[in-house]
């Protein structure tokens, strides 16, 4: 891996994100602005009608002057100018199509079809494996990431080249650290969990992993698999060497597996104020591992009932919006209340599988690391494009609330270009996908 040294920090006040490669340039950093030049030798594709350099593309919030962590009001923390784009183009730079849209122009609207992954073909599900290993080893060429062993001196952070996986396995990482306030850290909530952005913020994951593995592969068509684990019981019949791996008695990976050697970027430094400590030092990163149905605090997965239950809740979110709220939606599918009642405090749902689980998926900052996060996080996903259409829900039902970075018109943090809160509940075909049939739903 290549480290930057980011001495601009200490003469301009920058940086705590991950940013796009374009924009850790001297000049960038120094004019606070973030719109890169386009192949059209333009900034953000001006001349050739993709977009424009455009001054707080992001409506001004109030101040929040108790907080002072770095990824509130995403990314105006950093940047007075983004690029804002036109029509169907998108990007840091306006350079790509928005999502489900193809072509020089991006005028292809291409809906793909995400399938659960037993559904696949044997050919479909290796060229699936044979994709994530490649996403595992080719450097991303739009993105760096940020390290650092302190959060709170700022001449201590590096950016770091990393894998397309590994900047996908970052993000969530880095949105889930504990939020800086009064200069302590509280990790009540975060920027992915605990309130009204939780499903959106995923789907938004989700689809950036595939959009890049796309663009890695050329393959327009490809789709995340999803893994439907109701009705499983006490057993993860994927959990094999033909599916993403059998795993020891220790919890490492069969070495027979698909991912019997992946390393965890991020790992084995989870220290609340550092960020990613250790990601230049590949041998310092720990090993991919599992344990499924091994924690006696989780010891069966959901089922049909509950998902069901979840379903019926009629309120995407209810106050206090978060990890507390009754009867909603959103909490019952993160899995902090009994998904029946929608009262009591009960570990289900999406919280459940990470323990049942165990292992990597144990650990929630670098549990995006195992691919079993992608195929969970898809159902998860599917699950939530259920609840839109059975309630025929809009971006109004997205409740205002006092979260940090989980407001309305809030960008998902750490993402380029801005995209709201509450734009992330439109439905999977706006943005160029939607789910196959399998076992009811």
């Amino acid at each position: 891996m290549i480290v930057f040294c980011v001495f601009l920090v200490l003469c301009y006040d920058l940086v705590q994100a991950q940013f796009p490669r374009a924009c850790v340039t001297d000049e960038a950093i120094k004019g606070r602005t973030c719109c890169p030049v386009w192949k059209d030798k333009s900034t953000c594709g001006s001349s050739s009608g993709r977009g424009e350099c455009f001054n707080r593309i992001v409506p001004q919030m109030e101040p929040v002057p108790q907080f002072n962590d770095d990824r509130l009001d995403w990314p105006t923390y950093y940047f007075d100018q983004a690029c804002k784009c036109s029509e169907n183009y998108s990007g840091y730079d306006c350079g790509e199509c928005k999502y489900g849209y193809f072509g020089e122009k991006c005028d292809r609207k291409i809906t793909i079809v995400r399938k659960e992954i037993r559904e696949l073909s044997l050919l479909e599900r290796k060229r699936f494996f044979s994709y994530l290993a490649l996403a595992k080893i080719t450097k991303s060429q739009d993105f760096v990431i940020l390290y650092t062993g302190d959060r709170l001196h700022k001449n201590t952070y590096r950016f770091v080249d990393a894998a397309i996986y590994d900047v996908f396995a970052w993000i969530h990482y880095y949105s889930i650290k504990p939020i800086l306030m009064w200069g302590t850290f509280n990790d009540t909530t975060n920027y992915a969990h605990k309130g009204p952005a939780f499903p959106g913020w995923h789907r938004l994951g989700l689809l950036f992993l595939e959009r890049q593995i796309q663009l890695m592969t050329g393959d327009e068509n490809f789709a995340l698999p999803y893994w439907d684990w109701r009705g499983e019981g006490n057993k993860c019949s994927i959990c094999n060497d033909d599916f993403v791996g059998g795993n020891d008695e220790q919890g490492f990976l069969s070495p027979y597996s698909y991912f019997a050697f992946w390393k965890s970027m991020c790992s084995g430094y989870n220290y609340i104020d550092s960020y990613c400590l250790g990601a230049d030092d590949f041998n310092q990163l720990e090993r991919l591992h599992r344990k499924p149905g091994t924690n006696p605090h989780a010891p069966s997965l959901p089922t049909f009932e509950d998902v069901e239950e979840t379903l019926k809740w009629k309120d995407f979110d209810t106050p206090p919006y978060n990890r507390k709220a009754q009867k909603s939606f959103r909490n019952a599918l993160e899995g902090f209340i009994n998904p029946k009642d929608g009262i009591t405090p009960q570990v289900t749902m999406h919280n459940l599988i990470h323990d049942f689980l165990g292992g990597t998926m144990g650990e929630s900052t670098i549990s995006s690391n195992d691919p079993i996060f992608v195929l969970h996080h898809c159902f998860l996903d599917k699950i939530y494009e259920e609840w839109l259409h059975r309630h025929n829900a809009t971006s109004d039902v997205y409740p205002k609330n006092d979260q940090p970075g989980q407001g309305p018109k809030e960008c998902a943090t750490p993402y380029f270009p801005c995209y709201s809160n509450e734009h992330l509940l439109h439905r999977a075909e706006a943005f160029g996908y939607k789910y196959s049939t399998y076992k009811g739903m």
